[in-house]
């Protein structure tokens, strides 16, 4: 594969293009653990803050407001750098930056999830419990369906921002597009100057990201 990338575009232009699109790939498997990660956190921080129980409310609060209010790159900084040298082990680069990544998509999910279940009409729980359905029957049955509707949209168009944020992984050593990009930017090479190399990493990301930009906007129109 690399030597279909040299024929058509030389050396060593060919050659960073491969490794920039090979990279892509751990963008892409950091990108899906840090949603489908996020989103099981999420689902459990948005069905405590619906909870009558004013523990478990506070609790989903709490983690709300702390993980939005702490800056992606300090997280990073935290399990890729902090945690290893406070505890003096080493620690897993995908687990480093899969964990501040969960965290950090977790609480912005779990927030535009709980606003699209406080969005449905109070009539609707009242509806549930007029027909005899507890607590999690009238959730799961009725509110549930009206919620996920409301909040698809924004949970895709979300998946925009994770795969953006994972370009900051690279600081912990992780080797995504971002990490062989900069490292071929400060090549001493000819042809791997900033100029050409920064360009073709916005046009990776442009195609990851663009196609989830406009699934959203669909999405959100025809939902309405």
């Amino acid at each position: 594969m690399k030597t279909i990338f040299v024929d058509l575009f030389g050396k060593p232009e060919g050659i960073v293009i491969f490794q920039l699109l090979a990279a892509t790939r751990f963008t892409v498997y950091l990108s899906l653990i840090s949603f489908i990660g996020g989103a099981f956190l999420a689902a459990i921080l948005a069905y405590f803050s619906i909870k009558k129980d004013a523990f478990l409310r506070k609790i989903a609060t709490v983690y709300i407001w702390l993980f939005q209010s702490t800056p992606l790159l300090m997280l990073l900084f935290i399990f890729g750098l902090g945690f290893p040298r406070m505890l003096a082990v080493e620690v897993n680069i995908w687990f480093a930056a899969g964990g501040a990544l969960i965290l950090y998509a977790s609480a912005y999910i779990g927030e535009v999830w709980r606003g699209s279940i406080e969005s449905v009409s109070q009539n609707q729980w009242e509806a549930g419990r007029a027909v005899g359905l507890n607590f999690f029957s009238t959730f799961r049955l009725i509110v549930l369906p009206q919620a996920f509707k409301i909040s698809i949209a924004p949970t895709v168009g979300f998946m925009v921002q994770i795969i953006k944020g994972t370009s900051l992984a690279y600081i912990i050593g992780f080797s995504d597009l971002m990490y062989i990009g900069k490292r071929w930017a400060n090549a001493p090479v000819n042809g791997t100057e900033p100029y050409i190399v920064f360009p073709i990493m916005a046009l990776i990301y442009f195609c990851l990201c663009f196609p989830l930009s406009k699934l959203s906007n669909f999405l959100e129109k025809r939902l309405q």
